[in-house]
């Protein structure tokens, strides 16, 4: 963290070292050679400087003075709207600080504890002991009273943290080992938090002492001789509690000031900091909100601004889960400020958090382009190439942000990750070991590196991994990995065939995979089924009842607009959706919506926006969803069909057209049967059918096994058991307990769980023309029909 003084002192330092003429001023061939020898990692062209300069002369045209060019405080300026950073540029220029100049700075630490008076640093000197904002022109401290009110709000801070940490209860954490939030920390988006988090215990009678004299100081602010040096008061205190991280206490006095000048933005800002620190989103991205609005009410003051508040306000909404429309005004800032890497980084990240990574890497890349030592940048970049297939070039950048950050837990994590996926499970194994040397607790990092020794053939040491994760967690995951690894060991020591102990298998082709009975599932719908259920776990969409989309449906009042078609549609975009999708999944963490909307995002909205127009029909949505929400199949489908009918094409109506209900159906394969559905869709366009179709000639269509969704019976039925177990029975091909449905074969009688089953893999030791199975979807039935075997047997045999 910069000290006070020492953020302007290295901008002036590096001012004077490109003003050559000594005129006062930046030219533009002096800002040519300061961009050039801040990034000297990027070969720019002549074409990118003039680019770049024109934005900043054409952006900061206040501070252009005639042919001098960009004067001292324009520079300030453009370091203040995140064009660039102060440390970063410094350290790469080889600069130093003239220290005499900040002797001032230890006088603090220095000071009796005695009394408040006795304490305060004389007034030459006061001005070089508080954080570099005090002094901004814009956002500093105007009045001199307000002064005497920040020296005496800094003796107390330092008091109470001698005494906390004399007694052990001040504590940090490790949070710089992760990916940095990229948020605007300060109106200045230098200022980033970049140091440990500090965590005061409030319980203890020194932070009670400590509130109370602060309310004196707090009385003082309020019985300031105008309202301006009142808010001048507040607003100083806030920004002192808060560079100290006492965020509850800075939050009261911005709130404060907020009450004071309700139409500046500064206060709404920095409330909304306070709030997201203290994980409060809601009210955080509320504040933001009102920070905008009088930011964009206020005319070209607040203007520069604008990025910075867009930024955290993005950031607020993804701490409420919603990426989707963090994503809406992380572009907005790039849009207002194109040098602002950490919108760029952080719209980057949204979208690969939505599932779109061709935009993810984009963005990413524009983001290292203007920032080459971005560590987080280039961890992100990776993980969107990895999931585009670009393995090898994914290694090479998540190598660089390592390099970067030697101690980058995320990019150690998914690099390891990535090397589990192409099965290099010694180098997965190292990785891990990395991420724990850094985070010990990490117990998924644990897991992971059990699993990558196992699959290097470590066995033992896969066990005693096992064992240290087992004591960071008691989630099931472990207790079922340590199942699998015993399960593994016994068919080791019988000396079977499949590699570090695991029972290899054969694939059998689909037709010589036969049923008995009526009520065993065929191999291809249970594969197709397995599918649109693990899309159900992951939205968990199935705990979402049909009714919230009719409640919906009747209480929303959606514009009608008209798409390039020309037909009538109630479409919103996808941020406003996913707003709808939150109401829906009200109950889940904001970690866990995100990941739903991302699935959704993928397999639904890809498919009902398919000319990028980020427009969605709402009516084809609801009756999309409908199928896979909680609730009976009768409620479901009919959901289905009234969603159709609250579309205006078929409003008022109790039919629907045919050729819409057409087109839902195989909107519906498309979405859940793609391998089926793709090719339908084809047909879709041109169709004239102008005939209408009932609810009951609507449920034929939906019910065909062949052209419709008649899928659902096979889904319903993994609904309702796929969380039986089967007592001591494994999957003779994964070894895993058996879960669901159990298929046994007859003849051979082995056991195959539900996804080995659909995939077609059976044992190498049992080879046969054709494998007959019947499927058990509990142990009761598996008995019953045993008793059944038994009775029949004696029958005949007397």
């Amino acid at each position: 963290m910069a000290t006070r003084g020492s953020r302007s002192e290295k901008v002036k330092r590096i001012f004077q070292q490109f003003d050559t003429n000594r005129d006062g001023g930046l030219n533009r061939e002096e800002m040519a050679a300061l961009v050039v020898a801040v990034n000297p990692r990027v070969k720019f062209s002549d074409e990118q400087i003039n680019a770049i300069l024109d934005e900043v002369f054409r952006t900061y045209g206040e501070f252009i003075d005639g042919e001098k060019g960009l004067t001292y405080d324009g520079l300030l300026r453009t370091y203040d709207d995140g064009a660039g950073d102060v440390d970063r540029d410094f350290d790469a220029l080889g600069l130093e600080l003239n220290l005499d100049e900040n002797k001032g700075l230890s006088m603090v630490s220095e000071a009796s504890s005695s009394s408040i008076v006795d304490e305060r640093a004389i007034e030459s000197q006061k001005k070089q002991r508080t954080a570099a904002w005090a002094v901004s022109p814009n956002h500093g401290i105007v009045f001199d009273d307000t002064w005497k009110i920040v020296d005496d709000l800094e003796i107390l801070v330092k008091r109470l943290k001698a005494k906390q940490a004399k007694d052990g209860k001040l504590k940090g954490d490790n949070s710089d080992a992760f990916s940095d939030a990229g948020w605007s920390r300060e109106l200045g988006t230098s200022a980033e938090i970049s140091e440990k988090r500090v965590f005061w215990e409030e319980s203890t009678h020194d932070y009670a002492v400590f509130v109370k004299e602060l309310g004196v100081l707090r009385n003082r602010a309020d019985g300031a001789r105008s309202r301006e040096e009142a808010f001048d008061g507040h607003m100083a205190i806030g920004r002192v509690l808060y560079e100290h991280q006492l965020f509850k206490e800075a939050l009261v006095s911005f709130k404060r000031a907020c009450e004071l000048q309700p139409t500046d933005v500064r206060p709404h800002f920095r409330a909304g900091n306070c709030l997201y620190v203290l994980g409060r989103y809601r009210e955080a991205k509320e504040e933001y909100l009102l920070a905008l609005e009088a930011a964009e009410t206020g005319g070209n003051q607040w203007a520069y601004l604008l990025p910075q508040i867009y930024v955290n306000l993005g950031i607020a909404l993804e701490g409420e889960g919603m990426v989707l429309s963090a994503c809406e005004y992380y572009r907005e800032s790039a849009i207002l400020c194109p040098t602002h890497f950490r919108a760029l980084k952080l719209l980057g990240s949204a979208l690969f958090g939505v599932g779109e990574y061709r935009a993810a890497v984009k963005a990413l890349e524009e983001a290292i382009f203007i920032k080459p030592d971005y560590a987080d940048a280039h961890c992100d970049l990776a993980s969107a190439l990895h999931a585009m297939g670009e393995d090898e070039r994914a290694i090479e950048v998540f190598q660089k942000a390592i390099d970067l950050k030697p101690g980058h837990v995320d990019a150690l994590y998914n690099l390891g990750g990535l090397y589990m996926d192409l099965g290099r499970f010694q180098r997965a194994s190292e990785m891990y070991a990395r991420v724990l040397a850094v985070w010990p607790n990490h117990w998924r990092a644990q897991l992971n590196k059990a699993v990558s020794l196992l699959g290097a053939g470590e066995t033992e040491e896969a066990k005693k991994a096992l064992k240290e994760a087992l004591k960071m967690t008691n989630r099931v995951e472990l207790h079922d990995a340590v199942s699998h690894l015993k399960q593994l060991q016994k068919k080791k020591s019988k000396g079977n065939r499949g590699t570090n102990g695991e029972g290899g298998f054969d694939i059998v082709e689909p037709s010589k995979f036969k049923t008995v009975g009526e009520r065993t599932t065929v191999r291809q719908d249970l594969a197709n089924a397995l599918e649109i259920r693990a899309f159900q776990k992951i939205t968990r969409l199935s705990r979402c009842d049909a009714e919230l989309l009719k409640k919906e449906m009747s209480e929303t009042d959606v514009p009608v607009s008209y798409s390039g078609g020309g037909g009538p549609q109630k479409s919103i975009r996808k941020p406003n959706l996913e707003e709808i999708l939150r109401k829906f999944l009200h109950f889940l963490k904001p970690e866990t919506f995100q990941g739903a909307v991302k699935a959704i995002n993928e397999r639904i909205l890809s498919v009902l926006d398919e000319t990028g127009s980020a427009r969605v029909d709402l009516g084809m949505f609801y009756a999309i969803l409908a199928p896979i929400c909680s609730g009976s199949p009768e409620k479901r489908k009919r959901v289905a069909f009234d969603a159709l009918l609250w579309r205006p094409v078929n409003e008022g109506s109790t039919q629907v057209r045919k050729v819409d209900a057409v087109r839902y159906i195989k909107l519906l394969r498309a979405v859940y049967i793609p391998s089926h559905g793709v090719s339908e869709m084809m047909e879709v366009h041109g169709e004239a059918d102008c005939s209408m179709v009932s609810l009951s000639e609507f449920l034929v269509m939906f019910d065909d096994p062949d052209w419709g969704f008649g899928i659902m019976s096979t889904l319903m039925k993994l609904e309702a058991g796929d969380r039986n177990r089967h007592g001591r029975h494994v999957c003779s091909v994964c070894r895993y307990p058996i879960i669901g449905s159990r298929f046994k074969e007859m003849k051979s009688h082995f056991s195959l769980c539900s996804q080995c089953y659909s995939e077609g893999k059976v044992p190498p030791t049992f080879k046969q023309d054709e494998y007959k199975f019947k499927e058990y979807g509990s142990e009761s039935e598996a008995m019953k029909d045993k008793c059944i075997c038994f009775t029949s047997q004696s029958h005949n045999a007397s």
